[in-house]
């Protein structure tokens, strides 16, 4: 039931001196030195006391938000109490950070899809967030807050929907699992732009082989050239092996996203590299990227070395990322005039429609080519403008 509030009226707030609180019913105004208010909460609840700051209100927070939170702490306090007269099956609130480590559980269990990027997502951006926070407290106020945590972290767009699909999936297989006794907050996650619009020059690739070659990471070069020739993703390169390598067929067997095996086609130029590579190495069965540090026994990653080549190619790591490659690779071979269905066994998608955004790619390929006809131009005018004055 929606409480009645006599001192602390939005006119009331709005009226704040400096310095100036008003509180009511467990919730605080506070006027800051920067004109700011702050809004945070002094309850007791099962015996218990709970004094937090819920936020600004130049973060959007309102009274609105701390009665929400008012709320959700005395639901949870009813359902801890309840749990003691409830059914054993019967499952109370865990925090956020229990409830991680029980989805990555089941996850491993029933091998589920997209395994790494989720722990990723888990223990890289939303456990250092939501961590102690109980599921049924997160709110979509929440949730933009903590939208605004990751921009001000540096992450794009496109990774902060990534990491609230993973929040969604989660808070979606707990339920059915009747780990927690309530859905996560519904999470609307905006679409994404498809058109791919990036793609590398013939001489910035020089010179982030150059800028590779150079580099104390052994295998860097490499990665690049395979990324570049094959279009595999970052992971997939990174776990493939001498094993699935057939030079006759001119394939490589990898792990694909999904969790599906298929034969990679290979340019000559990356199967001559790949048999030298072979005959180098003391294991012609193992990995191509050892890496005895880690579990696996390959490289996971290559993001720190990679990141390392774009900026000394004097190119910007923002938008050059490995997934680059991908775009490059399959741009250029529809701009070789690859028709679709080869283009579709090339990079591995397992529809058309997704193979048809890269028809649109060449946006940058045609600046390029329009500045250098430009250029042309200019000279030839110069030219003829010389010969005219002589």
């Amino acid at each position: 039931m929606a409480r009645h509030f006599n001192k602390l009226t939005r006119k009331a707030i709005r009226a704040l001196l400096v310095g100036e609180r008003i509180a009511e019913h467990g919730i605080i105004a506070e006027r800051l030195g920067a004109g700011d208010v702050r809004y945070s909460v002094n309850i007791m609840v099962d015996g218990q006391r709970i004094h937090r700051v819920v936020g600004r209100e130049s973060e959007g927070t309102t009274r609105t938000q701390c009665e929400d939170f008012v709320a959700g702490a005395r639901r949870v306090a009813k359902e801890h109490r309840l749990g003691e007269i409830l059914p054993k099956r019967r499952k109370i609130p865990i925090t956020f950070s229990s409830a991680s480590e029980e989805y990555l559980r089941m996850l491993r269990e029933s091998n589920g899809k997209d395994y790494q990027n989720n722990q990723q997502h888990l223990r890289l951006h939303l456990v250092p967030y939501f961590g102690t926070m109980q599921p049924v407290m997160i709110t979509k106020f929440t949730i933009e807050k903590y939208k605004r945590w990751c921009g001000e972290k540096g992450l794009s767009e496109g990774t902060i929907n990534r990491t609230l699909a993973t929040f969604r999936r989660m808070g979606r297989r707990l339920y059915e699992e009747t780990i927690i006794t309530d859905p996560f907050v519904p999470v609307k996650i905006p679409r994404e732009k498809t058109r791919r619009t990036f793609v590398l020059s013939p001489e910035e690739e020089v010179r982030l082989i150059e800028a590779s070659l150079g580099d104390s990471n052994p295998y860097i070069w490499l990665f690049i050239k395979m990324a570049l020739a094959t279009s595999l993703r970052h992971s997939e390169i990174l776990g493939a092996s001498f094993l699935g390598f057939d030079p006759q067929r001119r394939r490589l067997r990898v792990l694909v996203k999904g969790g599906k095996w298929r034969d990679q086609p290979l340019p000559r130029s990356i199967t001559e590299i790949l048999i030298r590579e072979r005959e180098m190495t003391a294991d012609p069965d193992g990995w191509i990227f050892p890496n005895p540090r880690t579990k696996t026994g390959h490289y996971d990653r290559m993001v720190k070395a990679f990141r390392r080549c774009v900026v000394k190619a004097d190119l910007d790591p923002k938008i050059v990322t490995p997934h680059t490659f991908r775009h490059t690779a399959i741009t250029r071979l529809v701009a070789a005039g690859a028709d679709v269905k080869t283009v579709q066994e090339f990079s591995g998608h397992e529809s058309i429609e997704m193979v048809m955004r890269y028809t649109h790619s060449q946006d940058r390929a045609v600046d390029l080519a329009l500045d250098k006809l430009e250029q042309r131009t200019v000279v030839e005018l110069a030219i003829v403008q010389k010969q005219q004055n002589r």
